[in-house]
């Protein structure tokens, strides 16, 4: 599929997509209010939690370019493209076991190469067009949380 079929307008994707997508990245702004405006103790939490949704959220991630693949799309279910979709939830772990400020330091470019591997994904047809809109703004709204979260 050529490049100038995909669609990076997030209301080109299933409604119910998008909306599943929405509340599945609501914890983090939740998180993030939290982290910005509770006590130490509580916005060390709040930060924690939001380590640990973004880590379930990459694994997730990676399973979506599992099912991708295993569905057939682009290159079908090779060893690079599973490798791959393994790739987000393995620092997703790593996060987790770093802890800390750090956790979201790792979750936040992560999600961003996230990004860019599925615009890769999709331009060769591995992925639906209306994939990158969908995840574009999802994704913006986890890393710009971890980021303010982890400066915090």
């Amino acid at each position: 599929m050529p490049s100038s079929e995909l669609s990076f307008r997030p209301l080109q994707a299933p409604i119910p997509a998008l909306a599943v997508g929405l509340v599945a990245v609501a914890p983090f702004v939740v998180l993030l209010l939290l982290a910005l405006t509770s006590e130490i103790g509580g916005a060390d939490r709040a930060r924690y939690l939001m380590g640990v949704w973004g880590a379930i959220l990459l694994a997730f991630h990676g399973g979506c370019r599992w099912g991708f693949a295993a569905a057939g799309l682009g290159e079908g279910a090779t060893w690079w493209t599973l490798g791959v979709g393994v790739a987000p939830a393995l620092l997703g772990f790593l996060a987790l076991g770093i802890g800390g400020r750090a956790m979201l330091w790792i979750e936040a470019p992560a999600f961003i190469a996230v990004f860019a591997a599925d615009v890769s994904l999709a331009r060769v047809g591995g992925a639906p067009s209306w994939w990158p809109g969908l995840i574009l703004p999802l994704l913006a709204i986890c890393t710009l949380c971890t980021m303010i979260g982890a400066v915090s």
